[in-house]
């Protein structure tokens, strides 16, 4: 998009087709109904959130809906790609992807267990690169795409109790630089948004304890937990034209946590 050619219009995603993963709830909801608004076709997952709430707030937009359920606990190569194939042939193409679907374990570094380690690496980092991988594929032979990785605040800091989520969350900026590096020429976009705390499954345990509420709420200089609607409107604006130049970039979205 040459600068003398600007218009709002490049915000929309009108005709474009968005696929969510984790997209029955939470953040990936907010994301699924952003993209929706924007006027893309969605498809999401979904595995212990029925979908049907969700698929009727897309519709409402006017454009399609479609949910498949899917459990990244126990993904591979082959699932990644009947994944991808399956959204292609309920909507038509694919142009943009957002690795949203996550988990979150707490537990004090040295009673954490290497299989609750291995459970969110696999969905948190494993089916991250994986779908990243199978999209990544269909969009470079059609020679545009937009990849969104959801990271957090935690991909630039440790946390409290949370080393497995921490790690892929670092790792998952990581990724998102490394494939920018090699898509960006050849029309694919691959950037990420980092939310701060906000309200949803995975932040209640935090939320509900007086004291580490406490805590959290005194480190955010918005003074106030995130909403999940607002993550949605960085994903759109990386998902559209708008962001043509933008690659590898990470996207906070965190009431200004990274800034204290």
């Amino acid at each position: 998009m040459a600068p003398d050619t600007f218009t709002f219009d490049c915000f929309r995603l009108d005709g474009k087709k968005a696929f969510v993963t984790g997209g029955a709830t939470g953040i990936g909801r907010a994301i699924a109904l952003g993209l929706a608004a924007a006027g893309a076709d969605v498809a999401i997952t979904y595995r212990s959130h029925e979908p049907e709430a969700t698929l009727a707030a897309i519709e409402a937009a006017g454009v399609r809906a479609t949910a498949i359920r899917a459990d990244f606990e126990t993904f591979d190569e082959a699932a990644a790609g009947e994944l991808v194939q399956a959204v292609i042939g309920r909507l038509g193409s694919l142009d943009i992807l957002v690795n949203n679907a996550g988990l979150i374990h707490r537990k004090d570094a040295e009673d954490f267990a290497f299989a609750d380690w291995r459970r969110v690496l696999a969905v948190d980092l494993d089916a991250v690169w994986l779908m990243a991988q199978a999209a990544g594929r269909y969009m470079l032979g059609q020679g545009s795409g937009r990849i969104v990785n959801v990271a957090s605040v935690l991909s630039f800091e440790g946390g409290v109790q949370v080393p497995a989520y921490a790690a892929s969350k670092h790792a998952v900026v990581g990724l998102t630089r490394a494939l920018a590096n090699e898509w960006s020429a050849r029309g694919v976009n691959v950037n990420a948004i980092a939310p701060g705390y906000t309200a949803t499954d995975n932040t209640k345990p935090l939320r509900e304890d007086p004291v580490r509420s406490k805590q959290l709420l005194a480190r955010i200089p918005a003074g106030r937990i995130g909403d999940p609607a607002e993550m949605a409107g960085a994903v759109v604006f990386l998902a559209s034209d708008a962001a043509s130049y933008c690659h590898g970039t990470i996207v906070a979205v965190d009431g200004g946590w990274l800034a204290r």
